[in-house]
């Protein structure tokens, strides 16, 4: 492809480069450029692409794509912002995927995984459609699974997978959508026909400083919707509306004002039952998720189908056929007469949301297992630590993923929120070890739950990324008694 034709929508000050070149490929990643290709020079958290412009043009780069002119004689084409030139660019060379899809994006802190996979089911289940899904726990081509590492790829890799939903013949793909990925220009250039906000509670305060700021970029998402969907029962929701440059329809389990509410709900505790009300017309809702949450998600994944179209009715029957998230409330069998539940729960809000949902059916305690990770937001360690402390009857605390911090660091931060607290606690900074003292300590008719990993099935310690899967270390330690 012509390099003149990779730029087509990119704004360009001034340019050395030949636009009639022909460029193999897009990179910014400087070891990985490949000759032929136009490097872009991001600037990221840890180091600047323009200090390895020399090398990118060493190893063969037809030009490069930079905020300011490279020393001595390398080709370029100068832009404003390289990230956002990254994006328009990698979605020229791929050539447009998104505009071959219907794109469904999803944002908020908590509900985005279950929230796309219950779209994912519910357009598979209604239309036999092939359906694309990009998220937190994995990517995935109708049932093809793939790995992912960051709930929304690179620009550069999220055009490139799109490329391969289209090819494999996808009709639809619902993606979470990050704030880092808005505010990084992740998305630059796709337009989605739904954009979806659940909820907006304190996470990511290390990047985004303040929670105006984290609702602003969130907010990012309804400037490139066709449609907007908005929780109306969120604090932020009036943010969200106010933002928007879309039509918006809301969804409410207690706000009439909304175009769909939840009426009538039980909470059971393998689900939970609604009555959703739309255009004066009342249809039984029915998830097998349990939590209050679990309305909301099912209300958000609802409003989605029915913002494209879909019937109140067939969004209904649709919900019926949708199951649980590995990692969201997932029960662990233990074959013993106490229950194993995992929760990605790693926000307060999220940690809350579990605990009171258990505390809703557990016969016995509800015993929780919770740290926080490294490198991330420490301003809600102590607030997570008294949450527990206030909720659970019984609270381990431990590690998470501490990444480069030390962990008892960490854990002395959430032990800073249950000071003066009267809810029993022991401290095991081993997370293995953590586990095996729930298991073998758990008594009859008890809810131990292992919040903050969920789906993932790794540890991060320091920079190594080690196995480290709870359902397997749940079992060796019933095994070993």
């Amino acid at each position: 492809m012509k390099l003149g034709d990779l730029l087509e929508k990119t704004e360009v000050f001034e340019a050395s480069a030949d636009m009639a070149a022909e460029a193999a490929g897009v990179a910014f990643d400087s070891r990985a450029v490949k000759k032929g290709d136009v490097f872009v020079a991001v600037r990221g958290f840890k180091s600047d692409g323009h200090r390895f412009i020399a090398a990118a043009a060493e190893k063969g780069a037809v030009c490069v794509v930079c905020e300011e002119k490279p020393e001595g004689d390398v080709p370029y084409v100068l832009v404003p912002d390289s990230r956002r030139a990254l994006a328009l660019i990698s979605a020229a060379y791929y050539g447009y995927p998104s505009e071959r899809l219907k794109m469904i994006g999803v944002t908020g802190t908590n509900g985005k995984t279950t929230t796309t996979n219950l779209i994912k089911t519910m357009l598979e289940h209604l239309y036999g459609a092939k359906v694309g899904l990009i998220g937190t726990n994995c990517n995935m081509i109708g049932d093809r699974v793939l790995e992912t590492e960051r709930t929304t790829p690179e620009s550069c890799e999220l055009q490139e997978l799109l490329k391969t939903m289209a090819d494999a013949g996808c009709e639809y793909v619902v993606m979470e959508v990050s704030s880092h990925a808005l505010c990084l220009d992740r998305v630059c250039g796709i337009t989605f026909e739904v954009g979806v906000f659940t909820n907006l509670t304190r996470d990511h305060l290390d990047f985004h400083k303040t929670m105006e700021a984290y609702a602003e970029a969130k907010a990012l998402l309804f400037k490139q919707c066709r449609r907007g969907v908005v929780n109306l029962d969120d604090e932020w929701a009036e943010t969200m509306i106010k933002a928007a440059e879309c039509p918006v329809q809301t969804y409410s389990a207690q706000n009439d004002a909304a175009d769909l509410t939840a009426r009538n709900v039980t909470l059971l505790p393998d689900g939970v039952r609604f009555a959703a009300l739309a255009t004066g017309r009342l249809e039984k809702v029915s998830l097998a998720i349990p939590g209050r949450f679990s309305v909301y998600n099912a209300l958000a994944a609802m409003s989605a189908l029915m913002a494209m179209g879909t019937d109140i009715a067939r969004a209904a029957e649709a919900m019926s056929a949708c199951r649980g998230v590995m990692g969201r409330a997932e029960i662990v069998p233990t074959g013993r007469d106490f229950t194993v539940l995992i929760d990605y729960a790693h926000t307060p809000d999220a940690l809350e949301n579990i605990i009171k949902t258990v505390r809703g059916f557990a016969p016995g305690r509800v015993v929780v297992l919770m740290g926080c990770g490294g490198d991330r937001d420490r301003t809600k360690r102590p607030i997570m630590g008294g949450i527990a402390a206030k909720l659970a009857d019984f609270v381990i605390v431990t590690s998470d993923n501490p990444r480069t911090e030390e962990p008892g660091a960490i854990i002395k931060e959430i032990l800073a929120g249950m000071e003066g607290t009267e809810t029993p606690f022991t401290v095991i900074e081993n997370r293995r070890e953590a586990i095996f003292w729930a298991v073998r300590n758990a008594q009859s008719g008890d809810v131990v739950i292992l919040a903050g990993k969920g789906h993932e099935t790794y540890q991060i310690i320091g920079t190594e990324k080690r196995h480290f899967d709870e359902r397997e270390v749940v079992r060796e330690a019933l095994e070993q008694g």
